[in-house]
């Protein structure tokens, strides 16, 4: 799979010196070092996300959401409209 990566100036470097010594092409150096910090991570890297909600209470008399959802769906479309008259 191709894809784009931004890699600090230092470990670019380190990468392409690896490269180098090792006679290795570059992509194959970093894909292996990516499969060893992988392998050798012991922790997980984020901790779980939690989300605690809160009461919003019930909608003003005479707002109906329903017409509320069909409004922001209009105005998704729009937007989308409005982006793709942009590529042409």
């Amino acid at each position: 799979m191709r894809t784009t990566l931004t890699l600090d100036d230092s470990l670019a470097k380190e990468l392409k010196k690896l490269a180098v010594d090792t006679g290795q092409p570059f992509k194959n150096v970093v894909n292996d070092t990516l499969r060893a910090g992988l392998r050798g991570r012991s922790a997980p890297l984020r901790r779980a996300y939690r989300l605690t909600p809160a009461a919003m209470g019930a909608p003003k008399p005479g707002v109906e959401l329903v017409k509320a959802l069909q409004l922001a769906d209009q105005l998704e479309d729009a937007a989308i409209s409005a982006k793709l008259e942009q590529r042409k």
